[in-house]
């Protein structure tokens, strides 16, 4: 079944037609049954020399990792830290590996030496079955691909396709200015369907609030959007520049700040920004070879979201409106992040005395390139291009210098990121 669905697609085809509904089983893996494309092996530290480190992903809840390589793709659990399993390709590797929370569908991009999936092609791989369930061939060089368990999110360079995981109908089509990085996020409530990515103006966020048909534009910074998040419910937004020295936290159902904090003073490359489940603390990676830890002032009202593969309640937030929603966004916290002690000044003396500094830090090598999430219990979970894990802990009430619990090196790599 071949589907031509723009102009600016080739052909999005599935191998059966329709693809298996949202419920998909536990993410595993094993021997019987693997296709001839791919072949299952177990962890061999003889291999990691010849391998190359392409790109690290975390899944929906960053309780796995999933790492595009020369020769496959892998996927480690983070607590504990364990390989899960591999799969090696015969014909190359894959630059983006996208997982669905720890359901056994992944999103694969091949890299530009894959003879048989090149970086148009997505390929929707139910690793489970073993096969390719779904095919999208692009005319121009995939940069990301989001999934949430009722659509695939393709980002290419001024576009992005949203698709409906069923039958891989096309959707929504999405204008947006060159988008080199691919940056795409989306909301993982199967109630409240949310999808943030840059907009047509430098510096703007492009907010689709898809089940309430309603479409936001945030004037978040004056230079080009280089990293943002969302909540798993979509209602907050937080956004990095280019210039890499401020983050800024948004409510996305009207746009409004709702807090900006300070990562630095000097120009810096923003790797990612990451939010703890509970919504209480920020952290930020970036070139300085740092990943700073905020303490956030706002709150989502709700349950706290369902990391299985199981329906999701939804935030109560979505259920008021956007006036009142905001008196449930601001909140104490346990910890406070420090100002300058000059901030008494705020409004006479530059913005750069009143900013609201970094809770907690961790330092890295600065040559590499780290993407952190939260792990439990006051943890960050950091990994690096250079094939490194590590496991740190910070005090929620003092702060300060973090602790590292757990270093390993997963593999053997002195590649950068492409």
């Amino acid at each position: 079944m071949t589907i031509q669905s723009s102009p600016k697609t080739s052909a999005v085809s599935t191998s059966q037609g329709v693809l298996p509904p949202a419920g998909f089983g536990v993410y595993e893996s094993s021997a019987a049954g693997s296709s001839a494309s791919f072949v299952h092996s177990e962890p061999d530290l003889n291999d990691n020399e010849e391998t190359e480190l392409y790109s690290v992903s975390w899944n929906q809840d960053s309780s796995c990792f999933a790492a595009g390589t020369s020769r496959g793709f892998r996927i480690y659990n983070c607590d504990r830290f364990k390989e899960t399993f591999r799969r090696d390709l015969k014909s190359g590797g894959f630059k983006i590996v996208e997982m669905l929370f720890r359901c056994n569908i992944l999103a694969l991009v091949g890299s530009k030496t894959n003879s048989q999936y090149p970086p148009n092609k997505v390929v929707i791989w139910d690793d489970h079955q073993s096969r390719c369930i779904g095919e999208f061939s692009f005319r121009s060089e995939v940069r990301a691909v989001k999934l949430r368990r009722d659509r695939v999110v393709i980002v290419v360079e001024h576009k992005i396709y949203v698709y409906n995981f069923m039958d891989l109908k096309l959707l929504h089509q999405i204008e947006t200015l060159a988008n080199p990085r691919g940056l795409c996020c989306l909301s993982h409530h199967l109630n409240t369907s949310v999808l943030a990515c840059p907009g047509l103006r430098r510096g703007q966020v492009r907010v689709e609030h898809f089940g309430l048909n309603m479409t936001k534009f945030i004037n978040a910074h004056d230079s080009q959007i280089a990293s943002m998040t969302l909540t798993m419910d979509g209602l907050l937004l937080a956004t990095a520049s280019i210039r890499g020295t401020l983050i800024r936290i948004f409510n996305t159902m009207d746009g409004t700040r709702l807090q900006e904090v300070r990562r630095g003073v000097d120009r810096a490359d923003i790797y990612n920004i990451a939010l703890s489940p509970n919504v209480q603390w920020l952290a930020v990676s970036s070139d300085k070879g740092t990943v700073h830890i905020f303490s956030l002032k706002v709150r989502v009202v709700g349950e706290d979201p369902s990391t299985d593969c199981t329906a999701v309640k939804g935030s109560a937030l979505y259920h008021q409106g956007s006036s009142d929603s905001l008196d449930g966004l601001v909140s104490p916290n346990t910890g406070s992040n420090p100002s300058s002690s000059l901030s008494f000044l705020k409004g006479v003396l530059p913005k750069y005395f009143s900013s609201e500094w970094s809770f907690a830090q961790f330092h890295l090598p600065e040559c590499t390139q780290f993407t952190t999430a939260f792990g439990s219990q006051n943890t960050v979970i950091i990994v690096g291009m250079d094939g490194s894990f590590y496991r740190c802990s910070f005090d929620p009430v003092n702060g300060g210098v973090m602790v590292q619990q757990e270093y390993i090196r997963f593999l053997k790599t002195e590649t950068r990121p492409r």
